[in-house]
């Protein structure tokens, strides 16, 4: 039996032709067992010509689609509304059927069924659609641009997995970069799960509003912070919200806080490539943004998802200023580590007065072991398939947790740790490589907010 073809080509109407006899012949085969034949072949002959006719009538159309295709066979995903941003990944560009922030799986605004479908429901555009008449141009993310004017980096922190520390450098690198006398914001917009109130000893925190917005709460002179944690009436307040509503905060974050003139912006989103990070992008779009530092561990179960936001910049055009690898391995000095006999039971007294008697100096040693299996090269391969910077492993510390718990700078806290050096190590590079976040030509702000 003839096949249809995944692609049209010239050749399309033939071969639908050739099919559609083809079952002719099988309708009328199957038609054949009373005395009504003659009736029943012309009858399966005009419903065949028909299903012809009407693929001849949308030849065009048909051939217009379907050359677009990819080569490779059709997936089931292939069904799913793949640019709720309205980006085409084959062209790059913004399409103009699907407003930019549609819901996903937007039928698109020429659709008859626009504002009317069931996708439809908490869109911005559903009642526009539905009257006829085209929504004006979005003026956020020109507003936003006058609003960030005098911030001059703006940086991305992300992660397609959680657990993996995004949190955690987000917030010690905001405290880096203020301990060398950056003026420093840090915007938290992980709407359902906002940590970083914790992680810089603010819980309990209110935000206070100003003639000129928003005012962050601050972590001494030169450290500002927002997060809907300061919001909640309870730390323990459940956030229950759809994409539109996350979006609409995000928006009211970065139009309406006053951050004032910043060195630096961290942004520090949730794992994923959800409506916070479509949203994020899409109001970034005109101010400016510098890119994102993509967070990951060393294990495969890590770097898949990693790889998934790596992509998510490449089709969102943000630019990937570097890699790290969290938790690569596990530091600790000799002296510290507990030591147990093959019963299970405490020998860390008896170990160390070996130690202390035949070799003192190994006290002094640090004691290095692998946390997550390194999955094919871990993050650097990663980071040089995708030819993006590699800036470095982070070894995971107990003291960096602790660090978190209280709200306190680690690197201040811990000098002399090796996680200290490392982190210290990543901070230079991206406060001093030109290849990074170098902007001699920084946008002036056209008017006064």
């Amino acid at each position: 039996m003839p096949k249809i073809s995944d692609h049209c080509d010239v050749n399309c109407c033939a071969h639908c032709t050739k099919l559609m006899r083809f079952l002719l012949v099988q309708s009328v085969d199957k038609e054949r067992c009373t005395g009504n034949d003659k009736k029943r072949q012309h009858n399966a002959a005009e419903r065949v010509e028909r299903s012809i006719a009407f693929r001849h009538f949308n030849e065009k159309q048909l051939h217009s689609h379907w050359l677009k295709k990819p080569t490779h066979s059709p997936h089931p995903l292939d069904k799913i509304h793949h640019d709720p941003i309205g980006y085409n990944p084959h062209r790059n560009k913004m399409t103009e059927n699907v407003p930019e922030n549609a819901n996903q799986g937007c039928v698109g605004i020429h659709s008859t069924s626009a504002g009317k479908a069931s996708g439809c429901a908490g869109c911005p555009n559903q009642a526009a659609c539905a009257s006829g008449v085209p929504s004006p141009p979005d003026s956020a993310p020109q507003s936003i641009k006058e609003r960030l004017c005098n911030v001059k980096h703006k940086i991305l922190v992300l992660s397609g997995k959680g657990g993996v520390g995004k949190s955690t450098i987000a917030c010690q690198f905001a405290f880096s970069l203020a301990e060398k006398g950056f003026q420093v914001g840090l915007l938290d917009i992980d709407i359902t799960g906002p940590s970083v109130p914790r992680m810089l000893g603010l819980v309990g925190q209110e935000v206070h509003q100003s003639a000129g917005g928003w005012s962050p709460v601050y972590v001494g002179d030169n450290l500002g912070v927002m997060s809907i944690g300061f919001m909640l009436p309870s730390v323990d307040d459940a956030i229950i919200w759809r994409g539109p509503k996350k979006s609409g905060i995000i928006k009211q974050f970065l139009m309406d806080v006053e951050w004032g003139e910043l060195d630096y912006l961290i942004i520090d989103t949730p794992p994923g490539t959800s409506d916070e990070h479509i949203s994020v992008v899409q109001y970034m779009k005109e101010a400016d943004l510098d890119g994102a530092v993509v967070v990951t561990t060393p294990q495969e179960v890590a770097l898949m998802d990693v790889r998934k936001e790596l992509n998510f910049c490449r089709k969102t055009n943000v630019r990937v200023l570097g890699v790290i690898e969290n938790m690569s391995a596990f530091e600790r000095p000799i002296s510290s580590v507990k030591f147990l006999d093959t019963a299970g039971m405490d020998a860390t007294e008896i170990v160390q007065k070996v130690l202390r008697e035949h070799a003192p100096q190994a006290l002094e040693y640090l004691m290095q072991t692998q946390v997550f299996p390194s999955s094919n090269g871990g993050a650097k391969a990663m980071a040089e398939a995708f030819q993006v910077p590699f800036l470095g492993r982070l070894p995971l510390d107990p003291n960096m947790t602790g660090a978190c718990e209280d709200g306190i700078s680690f690197i201040e806290a811990f000098p002399t740790s090796s996680a200290s050096a490392s982190f210290r190590t990543i901070v230079n590079s991206m406060c001093h490589s030109p290849a990074s976040i170098s902007k001699p030509n920084q946008t002036k702000c056209s008017s006064v907010l």
